[in-house]
């Protein structure tokens, strides 16, 4: 007599960061997003073959946009092929997207993506995050207490 344990879910491991958003920005509030995506974007993700490098999110029609998020064509992909710079959609909550909205109009406060990840059901997630850009000296300091805490013993 067989007993069969259901199975577990395999953790994902696919992680992907936006390093260059930490360095240029003081992040303020961060929140987690779905994305709307296509058949092969979500298998590209899976196979960790994005990037975040200079994507940022936009408002249009009283929706929230990430634009110049890159995922690269899905190699085994036929004529269903996406285009890898495409703006995609971020799904938030009606009173997330209202406050993110009021918060964009305030000068010099923009939304970034942070990371990029597989939830534990399956979904592409994206981290974004209001931030304020960093000024020269505020860089200089990130990059001294970098220093510090990978020299320092412990």
């Amino acid at each position: 007599m067989a007993i069969f344990a259901p199975m577990s879910k395999a953790k994902s491991k696919i992680e992907i960061r936006n390093k260059k958003a930490s360095y240029e920005y003081e992040f303020l509030e961060n929140y987690t997003a779905g994305i709307v995506l296509t058949g092969t974007e979500i298998k590209s993700i899976r196979a960790g073959k994005a990037s975040l490098v200079d994507s940022w999110c936009y408002f249009s029609g009283g929706e929230l946009y990430v634009k110049n998020m890159h995922i690269a064509e899905y190699w085994w992909g036929t004529f269903n092929r996406h285009d890898p710079k495409r703006d995609r959609k971020l799904l938030l909550t009606r009173k997330e997207l209202r406050k993110l909205a009021r918060a964009v109009k305030e000068k010099g406060l923009t939304i970034v993506t942070r990371r990029l990840f597989i939830s534990e059901t399956g979904y592409a997630k994206l981290d974004i995050a209001l931030a304020r850009g960093k000024k020269e000296y505020d860089k200089r300091e990130s990059i001294k207490e970098k220093d510090l805490r990978r020299y320092s013993p412990e």
